[in-house]
């Protein structure tokens, strides 16, 4: 069950996939919504304005680092975790 963040993610990602209906999970492929390298620039920045963190990561390294809708999660509850220390 995905917690408030993963859902205000998931929400976020959905806004810019191509889902054709289908439930975005963590376990969800970034791939497969059919996310290409603007769409993630532009989710990266939603993120990073939703959350007030800075994501530090070139498209390339985006798409290296995150394989799915978890890792995105996980990367982002990292950063902000950092910020509150």
């Amino acid at each position: 069950m995905a917690d408030e963040l993963a859902q205000d993610i998931i929400a976020k990602i959905k806004a810019h996939a191509d889902t054709g209906g289908e439930d975005i999970t963590l376990n969800t492929e970034l791939t497969a919504l059919g996310i290409h390298s603007l769409e993630l620039t532009e989710i990266i920045f939603d993120l990073e304005e939703a959350y007030g963190i800075e994501i530090e990561m070139n498209t390339a390294d985006a798409w290296s680092n995150l394989k799915n809708v978890g890792d995105m999660v996980e990367a982002v509850r990292a950063l902000i975790a950092k910020k509150k220390a």
